[in-house]
């Protein structure tokens, strides 16, 4: 196997909460040379690894990482909000110092990573070519070759001669992802480019990352969009808590990601409030409680994909004026929303009411899902909201009893009907 591209060995990054411009010309010297003889930095001052993370006023971002990465690998690295994933990215696009340990890379680096990195405000788009151009050492001849290309993938020619600090959030990413993916460097990386602009965008990126990655070029992504991670990406890597969870196939991590996930926001189907005082709601309506449940009995209380879903939330209406009505989203263990309905409009008299639904059987693919609840107020829009009230989860029984413990890979899996006949002779 050829020697990897990047190499990273016992990586840590430590940071001191609460600590601003503490450090001398001389400290940094000190960490300087500590880390060219591999060494951990001189001036922590701990003791082991397990006493250092008791201390409340140090937080290890990144905590003994190594991997490695070969030309042409679309390595996804996936975690929670605050597993160590963007600091991981910006120690190997030299933004940030590891504290201890060491990486090595062997290509030029092109990076996205938040907007704002990587151009100069003042300078317009085309300066800013030109400039990113130069940091990756190419000759303004081979950027000139690249320009007409870059504008129009970025679909920002109209405003290319005005300085980037006026641009919107999705036309400065548009631009530094095309600066990016255009300029040729050996290894492209990414932090959530899917997580600001349209869907035309988001799907040109996609292609030109997989063109990227089939001209022999790396890439490392970094995206809370796992079915993107999955269509795209060759290998994963699950952070999680600043340390390597699973490091191999996507499939692999992002599987283990999404049970940590579930499990994380474990809710029962049942949730009650009793205290209308405490209960969460706004200042005309509070809930009560929320029921998800088989439509019709099942011996083991299990939902089947053939099982229609009931939901029933329970709620106290405490003021009369407002006019509004409840809606939910129906999300599925990949971050989709499935599917979205509404109530009708709760009627005016004060009282505690409840509003049912039924979700037909044979709609839902197997697998978790989580209900996001919304007050809709009546000219205003989402009034209050709440992130997950309740989980449940569908089973495939009829494909687990015959064996098959896979699934399908789609939101919905709707029963539809054919028919197939013997056609007529022409």
């Amino acid at each position: 196997m050829s020697a990897p591209i990047i190499s990273v060995s016992n990586l840590s990054k430590v940071y001191r909460l609460g600590v601003i411009g503490s450090r001398t010309l001389k400290d940094d010297f000190a960490r300087a040379w500590a880390r060219l003889r591999g060494q951990p930095d001189p001036l922590l001052k701990l003791g082991d690894a397990r006493a250092e993370r008791r201390e409340g006023n140090i937080f290890w971002a990144l905590s003994d990482v190594s991997f490695e990465v070969h030309q042409g690998d679309i390595l996804g690295i996936i975690g929670k909000n605050g597993a160590g994933k963007s600091t991981l990215l910006k120690i190997i696009s030299r933004i940030t110092a590891p504290s201890t340990g060491f990486i090595r890379i062997n290509g030029r680096i092109g990076s996205l990573l938040e907007v704002g990195t990587g151009f100069h405000p003042e300078l317009t788009g085309r300066e800013n070519i030109f400039l990113n151009g130069a940091i990756l050492g190419m000759s303004r001849a081979e950027i000139r070759g690249k320009l007409d290309e870059i504008i129009a993938f970025s679909g920002v020619e109209e405003f290319i001669d005005t300085p980037v600090k006026r641009y919107s959030s999705g036309m400065y990413v548009r631009l530094a992802f095309s600066v990016a993916a255009h300029l040729e460097p050996e290894i492209l990386v990414l932090d959530e480019v899917l997580a600001v602009g349209d869907a035309v965008f988001q799907r040109k990126c996609l292609g030109k990352m997989s063109q990227v990655a089939h001209q022999g070029r790396t890439v490392l992504f970094v995206s809370h969009n796992m079915v993107a991670v999955q269509s795209l990406c060759t290998r994963g890597l699950l952070l999680e808590d600043g340390r390597i969870k699973v490091l191999g196939s996507v499939d692999q991590a992002v599987t283990k990601h999404l049970e940590s996930v579930t499990q994380s926001r474990v809710m029962a189907s049942e949730r009650e409030w009793p205290d209308v005082q405490k209960a969460p709601g706004n200042d005309y309506v509070k809930l009560a409680a929320i029921r998800v449940r088989p439509a019709t009995p099942t011996p083991d209380g299990l939902i089947r994909m053939e099982t229609p879903v009931l939901i029933e939330i329970c709620y106290h209406r405490v003021r009369r004026e407002t006019v509004f009505h409840l809606n939910f989203h129906l999300v599925n263990q990949q971050e989709v929303i499935v599917l979205t309905t509404s109530t009708a409009r709760c009627p005016a008299p004060l009282g505690r009411y409840v509003s049912r639904c039924v979700i037909p059987g044979d709609l839902l693919n197997s697998g978790d899902y989580r209900l996001r609840l919304y007050v809709i107020k009546d000219g205003a829009g989402h009034d209050w909201a709440d992130e997950f009230f309740a989980a449940f989860t569908v089973v495939d029984m009829a494909r687990r009893e015959a064996g098959w413990m896979g699934r399908e890979p789609c939101a919905v899996l709707p029963k539809i009907p054919w028919t197939t006949e013997l056609a007529a002779a022409s």
